[in-house]
């Protein structure tokens, strides 16, 4: 019996290091910017989602005929949600950093970069951004938990682990949200149909009926029947 017990425990171990071990939901891209020019991406969100944007942003030189990180380059990020545009993240800081957000409401986030020259207004200007974007991250610091709290590895992982439980939890949700919301519209869309459909087949009915009065009235007056 004690050894059911310990093999059921360990089989429980195993299964939440494997969940442990599975990364956050990501995306990860990069693209060019011209100066001055502005590149907004569109991500659609769950509500009380928590959003970390890692960028990194190096700048053409045609010396070297390659991109290298210019400490005077930097970048301007806004996230609004949508359709309200209501902002969420407005900051200037340099070529390289983070920013994080958590959503107040499911639907549609805009998130937009900039780069912007410190150094004079001449800058060449053309800039390669790396973007990591991570979703579900936690919004408490774990660091910090640790110095507070004095957890061990293990508590900081179950807590990892919960945060990101709670994170697939609000995505499902939002996602059956999502699904009512349009099986309610394609049963409208559906019922709205079927009630044309009656009505034309109505009209189609007494048009046919004025049409055969109509031509007996006419017969009749012709005399012939």
């Amino acid at each position: 019996m004690t050894q059911t017990k310990a093999s059921v425990l360990s089989l429980q171990m195993v299964a939440i290091l494997v969940l442990l071990a599975l990364p956050l939901p990501s995306k990860a891209l990069y693209f060019y910017l011209d100066r001055s020019e502005q590149k907004c991406f569109l991500e659609e969100l769950p509500k009380d989602t928590t959003v970390v944007g890692i960028y990194k942003t190096e700048e053409w030189d045609p010396n070297t005929n390659s991109f290298k990180v210019n400490p005077g380059l930097g970048m301007q990020i806004l996230v609004e949600e949508l359709p309200d545009r209501k902002q969420l993240v407005k900051s200037k800081g340099s070529g390289e950093g983070r920013f994080t957000f958590t959503t107040s409401a499911a639907g549609d986030h805009q998130i937009c970069l900039q780069t912007n020259s410190t150094v004079g207004w001449f800058s060449t200007a053309r800039a390669k951004v790396h973007l990591d974007m991570l979703f579900g991250e936690p919004s408490t610091d774990t660091t910090s938990v640790v110095k507070k709290e004095v957890l061990n590895d293990l508590a900081v992982r179950i807590k990892d682990l919960t945060s990101r439980i709670s994170a697939i939890r609000r995505e499902h949700k939002y996602q059956r949200d999502r699904e009512e919301s349009w099986r309610d519209t394609s049963e409208r869309v559906n019922s709205r149909v079927l009630n044309w459909t009656l009505i034309q087949i109505v009209v189609l009915v007494l048009t046919c009926f004025w049409q055969l009065r109509h031509l007996k009235s006419f017969f009749i007056a012709k005399k012939l029947v």
